[in-house]
């Protein structure tokens, strides 16, 4: 949901309470560079007869280590010693096990694991016993923690809002697919030896240049009207805005027929939260008299003046394209469904996509085992989590209000640390 990231572009529903907040969108997975080690570059044979090298030949210049391993790990607490005894490491398990096909092929953008780590854990999953998964996690798994391990956790949610594949009255907000002029290409101003990772997005212009992509104001001024590119139309931009926010969701329409959308990309434009802006400015939360910190009380703020409301959704830049999904869940930056109170959206640069992930924080529903399945545009750092609870009022009145904050332990296949040279 990306974040914004499934979760994008997936912005969280938690702190939408307290900055709009975290948008878990998917977001286009980052590749990392080749090795998180400098490769080491052999000398070629100069041959008798050729001229001698220069005196100062260029210097190879070595990709820096990924930020994971540039931020420091050490070793964990020992498993036996993080409390499994919850529901949780059974629906671990479940995520885990539809984790392991993209696991076993996929780039790891923290550098931290490769395919072949995940291959013994992996076949023994689909017939662990459900019943003592938590022996599952122990028997396959060394703990890790990432810098000081402090976590902050928020939460995400599948919203449900008045949408219909086809534009009638009381439905003309369009929800846009992913244009075809949307390009990832590295900009010329770029040196080589830092293109490293994915592409920014952008367009070429008339003179063939590379330029940033349209922002919101522009797309919502219809840059992008009668291309075909309009997949669905809403009735509410406020709360198409939203859906924006969590990075998918559903399409309810008049005769109770559901279509479910999905992150299919993001402008580049930085995300604004603009959460953050009411609050800085005094319009919610405490002292504003009226509006709540919250996403209720943003909403109801942004409804009060629709051209105010509007002006300000504009401040955040950032735009999210959707497609149709089909599956029985919200597709995360991982490829395979997020499940509700199972999977987090992470930042890929620090955790592994599939690993699994211990949390011991002050909100008890949020404490226990979880699966890194999704991304989300404002979910940064090493220990920066978003929680996904499901879809409905109960999914987003908990998401909505999840903050929470403690210790996270990162688990990696057994010997990971030893190949990493950490003891």
């Amino acid at each position: 949901m990306a974040k914004q990231g499934w979760r994008r572009s997936r912005a969280s529903a938690a702190l939408l309470i307290l900055s709009l907040l975290t948008a878990c969108t998917v977001i286009p997975q980052v590749v990392p560079p080749s090795g998180y080690a400098p490769p080491y570059i052999a000398a070629a044979p100069v041959p008798l007869s050729s001229p001698s090298p220069a005196a100062n030949p260029e210097p190879v210049v070595a990709p820096p280590p990924p930020p994971a391993l540039a931020l420091g790990l050490r070793p964990g607490p020992a498993m036996a010693s993080l409390p499994l005894t919850n529901s949780r490491p059974r629906m671990a398990l479940r995520s885990f096990i539809e984790s392991c096909p993209k696991l076993l092929i996929r780039v790891d953008s923290s550098g931290l694991t490769r395919g072949a780590d995940w291959a013994e854990s992996c076949a023994a999953a689909p017939t662990w016993p459900a019943t003592i998964a938590a022996g599952f996690f122990d028997r396959f798994f060394e703990t890790v923690r990432l810098g000081d391990g402090k976590a902050l956790v928020t939460g995400y949610f599948e919203p449900e809002i008045a949408g219909v594949r086809q534009r009638q009255s009381g439905f003309d907000v369009p929800v846009y697919g992913l244009p075809s002029d949307l390009v990832r290409q590295w900009p010329d101003t770029v040196p080589l030896d830092q293109r490293t990772g994915t592409p920014p997005p952008g367009r070429i212009d008339e003179a063939g240049h590379l330029v940033p992509y349209y922002d919101r104001a522009a797309i919502e001024d219809g840059v992008l009207a009668n291309k075909g590119l309009e997949i669905a139309w809403a009735a509410d931009p406020v709360e198409l805005f939203f859906l924006e926010v969590q990075g998918s969701g559903r399409l309810v329409g008049p005769n109770g027929q559901v279509m479910r959308i999905g992150y299919a990309g993001q402008n580049g434009r930085d995300y604004v939260a603009i959460g953050g802006l009411l609050r800085a400015r005094g319009l919610v939360g405490s002292g504003s008299g009226k509006y709540p910190a919250s996403m209720q009380g943003i909403m109801a703020y942004l409804r009060y003046d629709p051209d105010e409301g509007k002006a300000l959704m504009r401040e955040n830049p950032s735009y999210v394209f959707f497609r149709e999904g089909n599956n029985d869940g919200p597709i995360g930056a991982l490829g395979v469904p997020v499940r509700a109170q199972s999977s987090l959206a992470i930042d890929p640069l620090y955790v592994p996509l599939g690993a699994p992930i211990w949390l011991g924080v002050n909100r008890v529903e949020a404490g226990g085992l979880w699966i890194a399945q999704d991304t989300g545009g404002a979910i940064k750092g090493a220990n920066r989590f978003d929680s996904f609870w499901g879809a409905g009022p109960t999914a987003r009145t908990i998401a909505g209000g999840m903050v929470a904050r403690g210790d996270a332990v990162l688990l990696l296949p057994k010997g990971t640390l030893a190949r990493l040279g950490i003891q």
